[in-house]
């Protein structure tokens, strides 16, 4: 299997459409494939992932290959262990193929100093979206089994919409992200897989969540998950289900009377009933108060210096003294880095604003859902198509357009994609489910149905 994906990295991701979603391949798969092949032999079965080959996003450390962050910056950096999510993996039996690209840093689009643009399978012109791009695209192409991304701004989700792939942002907590950049001690960014199935996604949480000390977020995860995900894969689970259904638009920079807009609008509207003929009683979400305004509060916590000090901190050999050190390097003025991606606000003032309206809005979100009696949220993942690669590539900057992320301001809730079709241009689309916190087995089971209904 190990060979056989990586024949098909050459023959479409470095040759044919020569997609570029892939950075750095393992020197050491086939080996480590051929180990697992011996073991099986005289021992069974490693783990629940035994032999299986699974792409990492490259902000995700992995002895013995490079974390570049897509970056020119970072391309000698060899970090001396595995990230948490890596050590799981390899346990569990899987084999890690290759590292993916994303947004250089791991922000915006999939553009890079060190690797140039992902393309998007169903469209070469088109983006695979950002900044896992490189997991969805590489999944998308069946360039490997499965993936993990990170998101911190519809960074899995965005991906699997516009590639035509499931990804969930598990409730914060869930998953560790020590050992991958721009992990502790920031909130919002969390680790998922990108596969072509919920039953794909639901083994790879099995094996993924944990409690990792190094992660103090993961503290709020104890004894949040369930024995397996897939007890979660039930066929008939959107049966009474009761959906709230989220037409107001929240998508950045969305533009509502485009016919681009109309387009994915109408692949939604198919979903929606597809939902209820699957079962579910859909109702109409009321207008989130203040949405737009809320929206817009979105800050950093400025804590950057600190990040970069718990996550180089773990190696040996760091590759820059300091952050500042880093970005005085001659490198670091050939970094990519989109008009969008530094978009939020800095300072203790905007942090505390921001801080205010996500908390007005978890409220909101939570009531509206109690008030209906909601088992979830869906909304459209993505409100427009996948935009064209040169969107991303210079002013006006239209790479990010119509992407949701109401999840970066409800941090403890997870968010499920899951393909609803294509437009009328043949470009795919995504439905997200979102729930209350922790409740990622129920997102997972109504993914599930619907997929299998569709």
């Amino acid at each position: 299997m190990v060979e056989l994906y990586l024949n098909r990295i050459e023959a479409f991701d470095r040759n044919g459409p020569e997609i570029n979603s892939i950075i750095t391949v393992n020197p050491q798969a086939l080996e480590d494939a051929d180990r697992l092949d011996k073991d099986f032999g005289s021992k069974g079965l490693t783990g629940p992932l035994h032999g299986v080959p699974v792409i990492l996003k490259d902000q995700m450390d992995a002895r013995g290959m490079p974390t570049t962050l897509g970056s020119v910056v970072f391309r000698d950096y060899f970090p001396d262990r595995d990230c948490f999510v890596t050590d799981k993996l390899r346990k569990a039996g899987a084999v890690i193929l290759c590292k993916a690209t994303l947004g250089e840093l791991g922000r915006g689009d999939t553009h890079g100093s060190l690797f140039g643009s992902t393309k998007n399978p169903y469209d070469l012109a088109r983006t695979p979206g950002g900044s896992s791009g490189g997991p969805g695209a590489s999944v998308s192409a069946n360039l490997g089994a499965v993936a993990i991304g990170q998101e911190g701004f519809a960074s899995i989700r965005r991906p699997a919409a516009w590639n035509g792939v499931t990804g969930i942002r598990p409730t914060a907590g869930l998953v560790s992200r020590s050992g991958v950049y721009a992990g502790w001690p920031g909130q919002p960014g969390s680790l998922g897989p990108l596969t072509r199935s919920v039953t794909d996604l639901a083994k790879m949480l099995d094996v993924i969540v944990g409690y990792d000390p190094d992660d103090p977020m993961t503290s709020f995860g104890v004894g949040q998950a369930p024995e397996t995900f897939t007890d979660s894969l039930d066929g008939e689970g959107l049966k009474g289900a009761r959906i709230g259904v989220m037409t107001q638009s929240m998508g950045f920079h969305s533009e509502p009377d485009s016919d681009d807009f109309r387009l994915v609008s109408q692949v939604f509207d198919r979903a929606v009933k597809e939902l209820e003929s699957a079962g579910a009683i859909v109702i109409p979400l009321p207008e989130i108060p203040r949405l737009a305004e809320l929206l817009a509060k979105r800050a950093s916590d400025g804590r950057l210096e600190e990040a970069w000090n718990l996550y180089y901190g773990r190696s040996e050999n760091p590759p820059y003294p300091t952050r500042e050190a880093m970005m005085q390097s001659p490198d670091y003025a050939k970094v990519h880095v989109s008009k969008y991606a530094g978009t939020a606000l800095t300072g203790p003032a905007a942090y505390a604003e921001y801080l205010l309206a996500r908390e007005e809005l978890m409220f909101s979100v939570m009531k509206i859902m109690a008030d209906l009696q909601a088992d979830a949220i869906v909304h459209k993942t993505v409100e427009h198509q996948p935009t064209l690669i040169s969107e991303g590539l210079g002013e006006p900057y239209y790479d990010m357009r119509g992407t949701t992320h109401i999840n970066t301001y409800l941090v403890h809730v997870p968010s499920i994609s899951v393909p609803a079709g294509f437009t009328s241009a043949g470009l795919p689309v995504g439905i997200t489910f979102l729930g209350r916190p922790f409740s990622d087995p129920e997102m997972v089971k109504l993914a599930y149905a619907y997929e299998q209904a569709t």
